[in-house]
């Protein structure tokens, strides 16, 4: 089938479907503000698209050596650009990986199309469309509702750790995994640490939260 060689019809077409579903994958990251958005996913798509097609024509034109060897690279390559968009929180939180996930798929649906896998870099990209928009909300949502809850907590001075644990365990909950918080500047008189909330059951985060911090000497609150 034509569309399957390297013409010009097909160069056209498989660089112009790089571009729109990196475009379509990345406008979600985008629209989310993270580190890698619209351009860089068209970019990482086309030009794993543009290394598939040359792949394949050096092949066609040659007819020797490895046709899946540049695409090999990029499949391993990619990871660099991902590592990038992953960082490392002051309170010890790891972002970045859904993005890096995303570009390394995205390459996915580049090397797809460069090869004219056509019917696969398709149902891919809207696979990929789906994971990163609608499945967040049940993300969110089976994670609202753990039974471990990680919290950033500024406690007042003059309130001893003590007390404040034999509060917590007062509300029928655990805390552990208690790290004074070294990097982060609290205001005068108060000390800021990390902690693990354990509940002896599923629970609703949001109510939790605010449970804690209606105890005495809590001055700031927040989930991780």
């Amino acid at each position: 089938m034509q569309l399957r060689e390297v013409t010009l019809l097909a160069i056209v077409l498989r660089i112009l479907a790089a571009v729109i579903c990196g475009g379509i994958i990345g406008l979600e990251r985008e629209l989310k503000n993270r580190p890698a958005g619209l351009r860089t996913y068209m970019l990482v798509c086309l030009g794993s698209c543009l290394i598939m097609l040359t792949n394949q024509y050096i092949y066609q034109v040659t007819a020797s050596g490895d046709p899946m060897r540049l695409g090999a690279q990029v499949v391993s390559g990619i990871g660099f650009l991902g590592a990038g968009t992953i960082i490392v929180t002051r309170h010890n939180q790891i972002k970045g990986l859904t993005t890096a996930a995303g570009l390394w798929s995205s390459a996915g649906v580049g090397l797809a199309l460069g090869v004219g896998f056509y019917e696969a870099a398709l149902v891919a990209g809207v696979a990929i469309f789906t994971i990163l928009t609608l499945l967040q909300y049940w993300d969110n949502h089976i994670n609202s509702k753990t039974k471990a809850v990680e919290i950033y907590i500024v406690l007042d001075e003059d309130v001893p750790l003590g007390d404040f644990i034999h509060e917590i365990r007062q509300l029928g909950l655990k805390i552990n995994n208690i790290q004074i918080d070294g990097n982060g500047s609290p205001e005068e008189g108060a000390r800021g640490f990390l902690a693990t909330l354990r509940s002896p059951k599923r629970c609703d985060h949001d109510v939790l939260i605010e449970n804690v911090k209606k105890i005495k000497g809590v001055s700031y609150l927040e989930e991780l």
